[in-house]
């Protein structure tokens, strides 16, 4: 039986597939390369993680976004008895058991999400931050190594160094948005090493020491996709191609805010889908 034949219906996951491709993201282009049954298995975990954190960042009251955690907590649980009730539970029930998929990684991006449902994160200490990088991103990456055919220690190195990379890259990306929901994940220790006191969004995002608060986490985002790339040498390199390709298309993100100077944070800098294709094409086919 394939990875994901039924229980769930194939209309629902070429409604994922569907959902997936419209998104038109950097995970789209790096999924591509992968066989059908992984690439669908892959879009199932991209669904999970939509549907968590669309709780989190929805506009409801705290108790109600517990609530809406809780019960992906219990389809957890339900998918590892064999037993989901939902359709996206029954096509992650498909492919746990063929992919040796860990409950705990499923979990911590709950955890993770829940960071930010419980309150609004303004700047974190260095160790939370960290600790939310590998509920939101790092978990993340360790599922997709499993479907990718590598579940080796070099490979959960990836995973560790290449999720918090994409993560930091991602709140550089998001720092003007996500103040505007109230959230500011620039860590306390950077800020305040550059005299930054205030921890409310808009404060600091007229800070003129930002820019070298963001240079300093740009730094610290360096270091992990160095890290990420060392630990992908050691890997088997077809099942790393969609990591490279991630790998690839976040560091020229890096390089596009870089560029930008950090000057006007409300501006969105993105990838364009032509450079994605020619960085797709250029890691996926090494």
């Amino acid at each position: 039986m394939s990875a994901l034949a039924d229980p769930a219906p194939d209309a629902f996951r070429a409604e994922i597939r569907g959902k997936v491709q419209a998104a038109g993201s950097s995970f789209y282009w790096a999924m591509r390369l992968l066989p059908a049954e992984r690439r669908d298995a892959m879009f199932a975990i991209y669904a999970y993680c939509r549907e968590v954190d669309d709780i989190a960042d929805s506009g409801d009251a705290p108790p109600a976004k517990q609530a809406g955690l809780a019960r992906w907590r219990d389809e957890i649980a339900a998918i590892y008895d064999g037993a989901p009730a939902t359709p996206l539970g029954r096509v992650l029930a498909g492919i746990v058991g063929p992919y040796r998929l860990q409950r705990a990684d499923f979990l911590a991006i709950i955890d993770g999400m829940a960071m930010d449902a419980e309150r609004d994160i303004r700047a974190p200490a260095m160790a939370e931050l960290d600790l939310y990088c590998d509920r939101v991103a790092s978990a993340v990456g360790r599922l997709s190594v499993h479907v990718f055919g590598d579940d080796s220690d070099a490979a959960i190195r990836v995973a560790h160094h290449l999720g918090r990379a994409l993560q930091l890259t991602n709140i550089l990306r998001d720092i003007a948005e996500d103040g505007a929901r109230g959230r500011l994940y620039l860590p306390k220790e950077l800020l305040a090493a550059h005299g930054i006191r205030a921890t409310d969004p808009a404060s600091v995002l007229h800070e003129p020491a930002l820019g070298r608060v963001c240079e300093d986490l740009a730094r610290i985002a360096d270091k992990h996709f160095d890290d990420a790339a060392t630990a992908m040498r050691q890997c088997a390199r077809r099942a790393m191609r969609p990591a490279a390709v991630m790998r690839a298309v976040y560091q020229e993100l890096l390089g596009r805010l870089r560029a930008e100077g950090w000057r006007d944070l409300a501006t969105p800098v993105k990838v364009p889908g032509r450079v994605k294709l020619l960085l797709a094409l250029r890691y996926g086919l090494l």
